[in-house]
């Protein structure tokens, strides 16, 4: 039963609701994502009849939870019952549910291998791909952009947000900002001033003075990546780590996946796609791999966490992938002389 100091709202306006609240908060993208999960709630409560949020119970949000489960993986479940979960708190602070429900939004509890998607370019595969381009692609857009990919741990959305005037050559450092056509997922807690080595600034600045093609965009900014047409888009750059970590690229062409390289779909024109291929990595994987490298190095963990903007909660949730063996080494080194 609704208590009786609660006002009613259908759950399509309370996501609106929602939504229209946490816009100044959150990235278009971000936003655009807990959409699309609360959106699957609403639907469900089309489903069942439940047209006001006062009516909403325990057992309601279990219904919930274990009919997604019969489309998802745990992964994906704890995503919408955690996006869930902040929405129900949002509607106890409008009396559009009752207090304290949110504690009994259920979300999995994830092992190890579910949590970890720990797909990431290994440090190994990294520095082949950046000495192949270094050889036959010296200072290309994609050196310089898998260069800081890997050495700064970047976005790739900061990595589109980089302007040429943003790269100090005589600090040698580059700034990430927030802006309103090339935004940061933190916003302004996404800025900060990344510190650049040597080699890293000499590629860069001999890709600036030679081979970056000169583009102003509408803003009239000049973009430090781009094409032809302007500023790179995110499908550049995740095509761009698609292409160079596609094992086919340096190994001859002999497939690890048994495909024949006449018909395999990421090789074969017209619609060659090496981001279908198993080995190729995303974006996001290089920048797993690079936290994860840093901190292989000894790099502490609070240098890292400010250097790629990444909590150390969620560093060590979601994108530290050393294995414990290596963990015991590194703790053994620090205590020998203790």
């Amino acid at each position: 039963m609704p208590e009786s100091n609660l006002e009613p709202i259908s759950p399509k306006e309370g996501v609106k609701l929602y939504l229209q609240n946490r816009r100044s908060e959150l990235a278009k993208e971000t936003i655009d994502s807990y959409g699309y999960k609360l959106t699957r709630f609403v639907e469900w409560c089309e489903s069942e009849g439940i047209g006001n949020l006062n009516d909403l119970s325990g057992r309601n949000l279990l219904l919930f939870k274990q009919s997604r489960e019969d489309n998802l993986s745990p992964v994906s479940v704890k995503g919408q019952m955690d996006t869930l979960r902040s929405f129900i708190r949002f509607c106890e602070s409008i009396e559009a549910v009752r207090q304290d429900l949110h504690n009994q939004v259920l979300s999995p509890s994830l092992n190890r291998s579910d949590r970890e998607r720990d797909v990431l370019v290994e440090g190994e595969q990294a520095e082949r791909v950046l000495s192949h381009l270094s050889r036959f692609e010296y200072a290309s857009r994609h050196h310089v952009m898998l260069t800081l990919l890997w050495r700064c741990g970047a976005r790739s959305g900061t990595i589109r947000a980089f302007d040429v005037g943003d790269y100090n050559r005589e600090k040698a450092r580059i700034e990430a900002r927030h802006r309103p056509r090339t935004p940061l997922k933190n916003k302004e807690n996404g800025e900060r001033i990344i510190a650049l080595d040597t080699d890293v600034c000499k590629v860069l600045n001999d890709y600036v003075d030679h081979n970056r093609e000169e583009r102003v965009d509408e803003d009239d900014r000049r973009p430090l990546f781009t094409t032809q047409f302007g500023r790179v888009s995110k499908s550049t750059i995740r095509e761009t780590c698609y292409r160079w970590t596609h094992p086919c690229q340096f190994n001859g062409g002999e497939c690890p996946h048994d495909e024949d390289v006449n018909t395999c779909q990421a090789l074969s024109p017209p619609d060659k796609s090496p981001s279908v291929c198993p080995s190729s990595r995303s974006p996001h994987a290089w920048r797993r791999g690079a936290i994860t490298h840093h901190l292989t190095k000894d790099v502490p963990v609070e240098v890292v966490s400010d250097r790629m903007n990444v909590s150390p909660d969620v560093l060590e949730a979601h994108y530290d992938r050393r294995s414990e063996e290596v963990k015991v080494e590194q703790r053994r080194e620090y205590l020998n002389d203790v």
